[in-house]
């Protein structure tokens, strides 16, 4: 994913956990804001409660790439915030990956 694809600020975290519309499932909670330009951006978020440094940028690699195979991020015009639950551990990927197609088709993404 292209770093023009991610939502780096604080502010933009809250700006679209605050004002954007919520979808949850047990691993993931995804909000999503529309925007003007064409090209979506994501931003995923975990709790340190989630193992250690080195496990949480694991889970973020691996969510980033799920969302680079399911979210089409050039016609797609919504920006998102992917927060990761504690249930993401007890799953493999495959599951987690499924989940979060579910969630998608859910919130009308794809």
């Amino acid at each position: 994913m292209k770093k023009k694809n991610r939502v780096r600020r604080s502010e933009e975290f809250q700006k679209i956990i605050h004002k954007g519309k919520k979808h949850v499932c047990h691993q993931y909670v995804l909000y999503m804001m529309p925007k003007a330009e064409m090209e979506s951006r994501i931003g995923i978020s975990l709790s340190k409660k989630i193992g250690n440094a080195v496990e949480r940028n694991r889970i973020k690699r691996q969510v980033r790439m799920m969302c680079q195979d399911l979210i089409p991020f050039n016609t797609c015009q919504y920006d998102f915030v992917i927060i990761i639950r504690f249930g993401y551990r007890n799953n493999s990927y495959d599951t987690n990956k499924n989940s979060l197609e579910k969630l998608c088709r859910k919130a009308t993404i794809l």
